[in-house]
C-alpha cells in the first residue's frame, strides 16, 4: 500500500481543480441552468504513470497484486475526474460519470480529437479543449467558470440574457426582477407590449387610439386637449369635417345594404373634447361610457363648436393652428347631429360613427324608452359588423358575418384598397375592444346583443325589440 500513499501525496499538489457551484433561475419563459465545470490539467496523467509504476515494482518484486489494492486505486483516480454535482431547482443531481482507462486517451466533444497534454475542460459529461467549447450565440469560447443553458446549448451569461431576458418595450432597458428574483412585467393584453411595472405609475402616456405605452426613443402627437397620438395611429387619423364626409357617405351606404335606410339629413360634426362634453351635459337624456365619450347622437337644440381646419404638426409634435367655429342645430326631427371626437384612425371613428348612426336609426324609427343595455348593445354590434366588413374589404374578400351584411359588404369591398398591416391589425384591436368590454351596459348588452343576431338575424332581432323592448332568446 506503499504506492498508494505516494499516490494520494502527489496528487494534493500536482491537480488543480477549479469549482463553481451556481444556482438555476426561472425567468417563466425558459429555465437558466448554470452548471459549474473543473479546469483540470494534463498533469492527472502522472498518476496514470505513478500507478502503472508501483505496480511493476510490486510485480518485479515477486509480489502478487491485491485485486481490492487495484480496484482502490481505480476508484481514486475516478474521483479525480469526477465533476462536482451542478444543482438545478435547489435540487443536487449527478450527471452520468466516465472513466479515463489507465494509460488512455481523452476525446474532444467539440471536434472529436484527441486531448494531448495542456488544459482541459470538463463540463456537460463531456471533456473540451478550452478553445473547443463555444457559445450558442457568438460562437466564441466560454472560459468563465459559469455559463448559461438553453436547451441543450452552453451560452455567455451576457450572451443569454440578450437573447432571452425580455426587454421592457418603454425604456428599452432589461426588465428588473423582483424581491423574489423573478422576472415580472406587464403587458398589454392584445399588442403584448410589454413593460415595466413602474411604468403604470410614471406618467407614461398611452396612444388615446390603440392604447399602447410611449416609448422612450419615439414621441408621440399631442393633441390639443392632451391626448396622445402614436404615429402609426396618426397616418389615417381624421382631422376636421372634410376628411370625414366620404366616411359618412360609406356608413350610410352600409346601413342601406342591411335595408336600414336614414333618409333624414344628419349633420356629422368633427369636435374637440371639451366641445363634446359640453354637448354631453345638454342632452337630457342619453347612455355614456366612462371614463371618455368618443361619440354622441344629439336629439336636442344647441350650438357646437366644430372643427372647420385640419390642424398642422409643429414644434414638439404638437397640434397648432386649428380652427373652429360655432354650428348652431335646429331640431328638424328626432335626431339634430351626430358629434365625433376628432383625432381619431378612420376606423375608430367609424366604429364609433357606426355606434351613433344606430341611435339615430331606433329614434327616427320609434324605438322609444329601451333600457340602455338593449339600444347600446345593438349599437355596439352594428359598429362591430361595419368594423368587421372594413376588414374583410380590405382583405380582398367578402364579409360573411350575418346574411343580411353581405350585400353591402360585397358593394363596399369593390370601392376600398387594400388596408395595410397595422391598419387590419388596429381594426381588430377595436373589434377587441368591443367584445371584451367587461361593462354591464356596453359589454354585456354587445354580448346579448351579437348572440341574438347570430341566432335569429338582424332584421328578427330588431323586429322583436321593437315590440318587447328585449332580445330574443
Amino acid at each position: 500500500m506503499g504506492w498508494l500513499d505516494r499516490i494520494l501525496k502527489g496528487s494534493s499538489s500536482k491537480v488543480s481543480r477549479g469549482q463553481y457551484h451556481g444556482k438555476s433561475v426561472d425567468d417563466g419563459a425558459s429555465s437558466e441552468r448554470r452548471k459549474s465545470f473543473d479546469l483540470q490539467s494534463d498533469e492527472n496523467e502522472d498518476i496514470d504513470r505513478a500507478i502503472a509504476l508501483s505496480l511493476s515494482e510490486e510485480q518485479n518484486k515477486g509480489k502478487a497484486i491485491d485485486v481490492e489494492d487495484e480496484q482502490l486505486a481505480r476508484a481514486v483516480q475516478e474521483s479525480l475526474y469526477a465533476e462536482s454535482p451542478p444543482r438545478q431547482n435547489n435540487e443536487v443531481y449527478r450527471p452520468s460519470s466516465y472513466v479515463v482507462p489507465l494509460g488512455g486517451s481523452r476525446i474532444c466533444a467539440g471536434c472529436k480529437k484527441e486531448i494531448g497534454h495542456g488544459r482541459f475542460l470538463s463540463c456537460m459529461d463531456s471533456v473540451w479543449h478550452p478553445e473547443c467549447f463555444r457559445c450558442y450565440a457568438c460562437d466564441k469560447p466560454i472560459s468563465d467558470f459559469e455559463f448559461s443553458m438553453h436547451g441543450d446549448h452552453p451560452y455567455h451569461k451576457s450572451c443569454y440574457k440578450e437573447l432571452y431576458h425580455p426587454k421592457c418595450d418603454v425604456c428599452k432597458h432589461f426588465i428588473p426582477t423582483n424581491e423574489n428574483g423573478l422576472i415580472e412585467y406587464r403587458a398589454h393584453p392584445f399588442w403584448m407590449q410589454k413593460y415595466c411595472p413602474f411604468h403604470e405609475k410614471d406618467g407614461t402616456p398611452r396612444c388615446c387610439s390603440c392604447e399602447r405605452m410611449e416609448p422612450r426613443d419615439v414621441q408621440y402627437i399631442t393633441l390639443d386637449d392632451g391626448r396622445k397620438l402614436c404615429l402609426e395611429c396618426l397616418n389615417s387619423a381624421i382631422m376636421d369635417n372634410d376628411e370625414c364626409q366620404p366616411l359618412y357617405l360609406d356608413i350610410r351606404e352600409f346601413y342601406e345594404g342591411l335595408n336600414m335606410k336614414i333618409d333624414q339629413p344628419i349633420p356629422l360634426l368633427l369636435v374637440e373634447r371639451q366641445a363634446l362634453n359640453e354637448a354631453m351635459e345638454g342632452e337630457k337624456q342619453d347612455h355614456h361610457h366612462l371614463p371618455e365619450t368618443r361619440g354622441l347622437c344629439l336629439s336636442e337644440e344647441q350650438i357646437v363648436s366644430t372643427i372647420l381646419r385640419r390642424p398642422i404638426i409643429g414644434p414638439g409634435n404638437r397640434i397648432i393652428e386649428m380652427i373652429t367655429g360655432p354650428y348652431r342645430l335646429i331640431r328638424q326631427c328626432e335626431v339634430t347631429a351626430i358629434l365625433i371626437l376628432f383625432g381619431l384612425p378612420r376606423l375608430l371613428t367609424g366604429s364609433i360613427l357606426a355606434h351613433e348612426m344606430m341611435h339615430a336609426w331606433l329614434r327616427l324609427k320609434g324605438f322609444r324608452s329601451l333600457r340602455p343595455e338593449v339600444e347600446e348593445g345593438i349599437c355596439q354590434v352594428l359598429a362591430h359588423m361595419w368594423l368587421d366588413s372594413e376588414i374583410m374589404a380590405g382583405s380582398g374578400t367578402s364579409a360573411s358575418t350575418s346574411s343580411s351584411s353581405s350585400s353591402s359588404s360585397s358593394s363596399s369591398s369593390k370601392k376600398k384598397g387594400t388596408k395595410s398591416d397595422f391598419e387590419k391589425k388596429l381594426g381588430e384591436f377595436f373589434k377587441h375592444q368591443i367584445e371584451s368590454d367587461t361593462s354591464p351596459v356596453y359589454g354585456d348588452g354587445f354580448r346579448a346583443a351579437n348572440e341574438a343576431v347570430d341566432r335569429h338575424g338582424l332584421r328578427n332581432t330588431l323586429n322583436h325589440i321593437g315590440l318587447t323592448g328585449t332580445f330574443p332568446l
